[in-house]
């Protein structure tokens, strides 16, 4: 896969492989030996998306990070075709021997017992309910959703026992379920967070290039509120020096459209996003480039990334505090409220997989 120099490669976040940390043989185009009309004919190319069956034999994860809020997630999927170009959980793919790069938005897992998993997860004896999310590591609704309805299934499966769900997302199909999700609702279990970190069309198609519009996303938010399900804005990332100054437009667009809560996060750089995100800014928004750099060097101690509990997520110093400070006083203002922990008294466990029930 290859790109035409100088331009962005189109329907993608990432711009090249940036090779796995993990694997000692890492493999780089050679164009020297080819003709010109080779070497056009190769740039022509488009990297097709791939998927994979993942055999996992739980869809739960368990979360033990302090300033995360959630403590257990479900993901039916392993990478994402959104291709966000600042994705954080692009190293992810790293674990399984694939670049986080294009590989992590071109080659997808998908756990095809997902629905079956978590009512078997959800039928343990001693489960205690509390809130799952999901959409914790990678979106639950991207476009491959659409065909395999596996986030739906598990959905159903969670509106059967009253579980309480938290969905996180950045794309409007969430709307196709949402017959599933005012049962939840109905009983203060269930609840829609999506994802607005720009309400820029032509910025949000370069940077994330597979996911729904600004307008769409908030289109959903109008469509969820009406049908009595509670939306959540989440402004993630804030990306300092490129989309941090769109804060209180976002702010009251998700507002008007009828969002109750709102929480952001700052861009955070881990190693194999940060060569991603990167070369994405040279390519995509060069004239951007030297201002986002030491924006995000001021947030985070003069380095690409911090990842530091409490500190990841936020940033600090002066200029940190500042977005902290104008995102709360706007908040207020619009009338946001603060969230409430969704409800777990009317969960009752389902039956354990083909219908037998435990017995202790």
């Amino acid at each position: 896969m290859a790109r035409e120099p100088g331009k962005p490669l189109r329907g993608r976040g990432a711009q090249a492989p940036v090779g796995n940390r993990f694997e000692p043989l890492q493999l780089e185009a050679d164009h020297e030996h080819l003709a010109e009309d080779d070497i056009l004919e190769d740039l022509a190319r488009r990297p097709p998306t791939r998927f994979f069956d993942d055999d996992s034999q739980s869809v739960v994860t368990e979360n033990s990070s302090p300033d995360i809020m959630f403590r257990y997630s479900v993901n039916p999927y392993r990478g994402c075709e959104h291709g966000c170009s600042y994705c954080y959980a692009r190293p992810y793919h790293e674990f399984l021997g694939l670049d986080p790069a294009i590989d992590f938005e071109s080659v997808i897992l998908v756990k095809r017992r997902a629905p079956a998993l978590l009512r078997e997860w959800l039928a343990r004896p001693r489960y205690t309910p509390e809130t799952i999310a999901f959409s914790g590591v990678t979106d639950c609704y991207q476009p491959i959703e659409r065909q395999l309805r596996l986030t739906r299934g598990c959905l159903e499966v969670a509106a059967e026992c009253l579980q309480p769900v938290g969905i996180i997302t950045k794309n409007a199909g969430v709307t196709r379920d949402i017959d599933v999700l005012q049962q939840l609702a109905a009983h203060g279990a269930g609840r829609v967070a999506i994802s607005i970190p720009t309400l820029n069309a032509e910025l949000s198609r370069k940077m994330e290039p597979r996911t729904s519009s600004p307008a769409a996303r908030l289109r959903a938010i109008r469509e969820l509120t009406d049908a009595g399900i509670p939306v959540q804005l989440m402004a993630a990332p804030v990306i300092p020096g490129l989309t941090d100054s769109e804060l209180p437009a976002i702010l009251a667009a998700a507002r008007e459209a009828g969002a109750v809560q709102a929480g952001y996060t700052l861009l955070r750089l881990p190693p194999g996003v940060q060569e991603v995100f990167m070369d994405w800014l040279r390519i995509a928004a060069p004239e951007s480039l030297e201002r986002v750099t030491a924006m995000i060097g001021a947030v985070r101690g003069g380095k690409l990334n911090d990842s530091r509990f409490g500190v990841r997520h936020r940033g600090e110093g002066a200029y940190a505090l500042q977005i902290g400070q104008a995102f709360g006083a706007f908040k207020r203002k619009l009338g946001y409220v603060d969230g409430e922990r969704l409800n777990a008294a009317a969960f009752k466990p389902p039956a354990a997989a083909g219908g037998q029930q435990w017995l202790f």
